[in-house]
């Protein structure tokens, strides 16, 4: 999980890292004990097992299902030690750097797979959110994503050099067993850099996203291909426009939705973008539209809603623009759906919002 930071300060972390784990002395093999399965998927060693301090507060639980999986690389060295041992230590050294250099409450990602394949608990109480299937723990490993996503660390470095076999394999089991436990689809699989300004999950490991997806999906059913955007950008006038006007007045932007890109827009863009820690250009691209468009469904409301209802209209699906999502849109959230060959289940998730963008 390289944070959005330059290129000298994650080379610091790494080195940080890497000098605690090399702090570890002996540690006990892992046992049955302490392990459990969440649900039929993998084995996951809980904190109390590997050792974890107890939280500086109270781990924050959303009481609602988590929306997406966001995969991270540690940006530590490609270790060669494969145990168990490594495993432990990689998890207590991430808990340290991130408590008392990063000064946060506890481990920043819900879960771990090391080099060796084995999966850890990060953040307290994640492995029972997720066995719950509807609570979420949240977390720190992306922002703007923390309270609605599960951040999976994968340990290693993965610019130039792909993960082992073992640990892609771990990766595939786990996101299956997160993506059933909460009732997710192969495509809210994403890397950290589909959200904030990073490097990370690094270029090989970002670049196998879209064969995790398809070998999610191959488990599970349903769609693999991600969301993609349109670049809006100062001068174009559109619905396309509008809508994203009505998702950054939604975040608290002071915006008429006039469907024109004009200085004021740019403006709004570079805040939010600023806000969400993405690259500050003014033009909404990938990492804007991805933090801006958050499900929406019945009994929603706010502008968020007045974007769906507003583009619906605009497609041939008349809605009432009120900001209320209700039964009426509801219906035509699920008839659009069923055109374009979506789930019709009148949820607006990234998929619906990039067809009703596109």
């Amino acid at each position: 999980m390289t944070t959005p930071t330059t290129r000298p300060q994650q080379l610091r972390r790494r080195t940080l890292l890497g000098g605690a784990l090399s702090l570890g002395t002996t540690l006990t093999m892992l046992g049955a004990a302490g392990q459990a399965r969440a649900m039929d998927g993998p084995v996951i060693t809980d904190c109390d097992t590997w050792g974890a301090r107890a939280p500086k507060s109270p781990v924050k639980i959303a009481a609602a299902p988590a929306q997406r999986i966001i995969v991270h690389h540690t940006a530590t060295a490609n270790t060669t030690d494969y145990s168990p041992n490594r495993s432990v230590a990689l998890a207590r050294a991430m808990q340290t750097y991130q408590m008392d250099s990063e000064n946060w409450i506890d481990t920043g990602q819900n879960f771990t797979i090391s080099r060796g394949a084995y999966i850890t608990e990060g953040r307290h109480n994640s492995l029972a959110a997720l066995r719950s299937g509807t609570q979420t723990v949240e977390a720190a490993h992306c922002t703007g994503q923390n309270t609605i996503a599960i951040g999976i660390e994968n340990e290693g470095t993965y610019v130039t050099e792909d993960p082992r076999p073992e640990q892609y394999d771990a990766l595939v089991n786990l996101c299956v067993t997160i993506c059933r436990q909460y009732g997710l689809r192969a495509y809210q699989i994403y890397g950290h850099r589909d959200f904030n300004n990073t490097q990370c999950p690094g270029d090989r490991l970002y670049a196998l996203l879209p064969q995790l997806r398809a070998d999610v999906a191959a488990r599970i059913g349903g769609i693999a291909t991600a969301a993609t955007w349109p670049v809006v950008g100062q001068g174009e006038v559109s619905e396309r426009v509008r809508t994203l006007q009505y998702l950054l007045i939604q975040r608290g932007a002071a915006l008429a939705p006039d469907g024109a890109f004009g200085a004021a827009t740019a403006m709004a863009v570079r805040a939010f973008q600023k806000l969400i820690e993405a690259g500050i250009d003014g033009v909404a691209g990938n990492q804007t539209w991805n933090q801006l468009c958050v499900p929406v469904a019945q009994g929603s409301s706010g502008d968020a809603v007045k974007a769906v209802q507003n583009r619906l209209t605009n497609l041939g699906y008349p809605a009432a623009v009120d900001g209320l999502f209700g039964a009426g849109t509801h219906t035509q959230v699920k008839a659009f759906q069923s055109a374009r060959s979506l789930p019709s289940d009148g949820v607006v998730d990234a998929r619906t919002w990039s067809n009703l963008v596109a």
